[in-house]
Parts: C-alpha cells; structure tokens; sequence
C-alpha cells in the first residue's frame, strides 16, 4: 500500500496520456466549433434566442452517432470524434430552413402553430433531398474503399448516422420546440399569442354632421 503521504503522484503516461491528450484537443475543437456556429446565427438572425433554438439539431444528431457506431463496429475514437465536429456545422442547416420559413409564414399573419406546421410541411422535401445526397456521398468512404479509407471509415459512419437522426427528429423536434419556447417566453412577459390578432382594425373617421354631404353635382343633397 502506498501512503498517500509519501509525495508520489499517479499520472497517465505513454499511449494512455497520448489519447487523453487527443480527446482533450478535439473537445476544444467541438466547443470552438459549437460557439463559432452559434455566433454567425447570431449575427444572420439578429437574435439570441432563434440560434439557440436551432442548436437543439446538435443533440439530436449524437443518437444517430452512437447507434451508426455500434452498427458499423466502430468505437468512439478521434477519427469519429472528428465527424461528430463536422455535424455540428452540417446539422443546423435544416434547422435554418425551417425557421427562417416560419419567420416568412409569421410575416404573413400565420400564427406560431399554423407557421410552424406550414414550415415542417414545405420544408420536408428539400431537407430530406439535401440529407440523401450527402449520406450517398458518403458510402464508398463508410465502407472503406480505397488506399487508407479505412482509417476514415468511423468519422464517414458516424455523420451517416448523425444526418440520418438529426434530420427526421428535426422535421418533428424542431417545430414543436420552437412553439413550447415562444409560447412561453409570452406567457412570462405577458404578450398576446398573436401579434397580428390585436392590432385591431382603426375605426373610420366620424363623418362631420354638420357638414353636408355632397351629390353628384356637387351640391348638398
């Protein structure tokens, strides 16, 4: 038994604090790459609060990850990790072109629900166009084709399965998380469900009744 008065001290050494070491790097990299998305949202939406609701496409991706993981074989390493980094700027696309059409919708007069339904409904096609293409791109590299595509093979599965789950989750999540969060952002700073609904028609000009009305001819009639 080693006193734990004796001075020593127990640390990772060799390929074990190697891979500690890559973890750590790639984890900043997520990060950075997570903050960096989030602030040029930012700056296209001129909002704090619909990056952050876009941002929810990220998690929904990491169930894909993980099950396309097990399928494949492959275990959580840099390589895939890696993958994972490029999701989280190829996820959010989606949700961009779902919120930006229920701002259009909103603009037209639609409440959140009608918006966000009429979003999910046009929408489904084009994303689920885009996701295909891109998981087709990436078969020959998932099934290691090639002179050293094996090595790349675990970061091309876990995007497949990223694409795949954050793509149908979003055309569900997304819609209905942006209607609990604006429904109850109102609810606390007491504004009314629809905008649209209380401005309320201005009410026509009183007509003078000691002016009288003219004819045809212009003469009182």
């Amino acid at each position: 038994n080693i006193s734990p008065d004796s001075g020593l001290q127990v640390g990772l050494s060799g390929k074990a604090r190697e891979i500690k070491e890559s973890f750590d790097k790639v984890m900043f990299a997520f990060i950075l790459a997570f903050a960096l998305v989030y602030m040029i949202m930012a700056a296209q939406f001129e909002s704090f609060l619909q990056p952050a609701i876009i941002m929810i496409t990220v998690p929904l991706a990491f169930a894909g990850v993980v099950v396309a993981l097990i399928l494949g074989g492959h275990s959580v390493n840099v390589i895939s990790a890696l993958g994972i980094i490029i999701l989280v700027g190829t996820v959010v696309n989606n949700g961009i072109m779902l919120i930006e059409t229920i701002n259009q919708f909103r603009a037209e007069g639609m409440s959140i629900e009608e918006a966000s339904l009429m979003s999910a409904k046009t929408r489904t096609r084009p994303i689920l166009m885009s996701m295909f293409t891109s998981v087709v791109g990436l078969i020959p590299l998932a099934l290691g084709l090639g002179e050293g595509a094996e090595l790349r093979s675990p970061m091309a599965v876990s995007m497949m399965g990223g694409l795949l789950s954050s793509t149908f989750l979003t055309l569900i999540v997304l819609p209905c998380f942006n209607i609990f969060v604006l429904r109850g952002i109102e609810g606390l700073m007491g504004q009314p469900e629809n905008e649209d609904e209380d401005e309320e028609d201005e009410p026509e000009e009183p007509t003078d009744p000691a002016k009288p009305e003219l004819g045809l001819e212009g003469g009182p009639l």
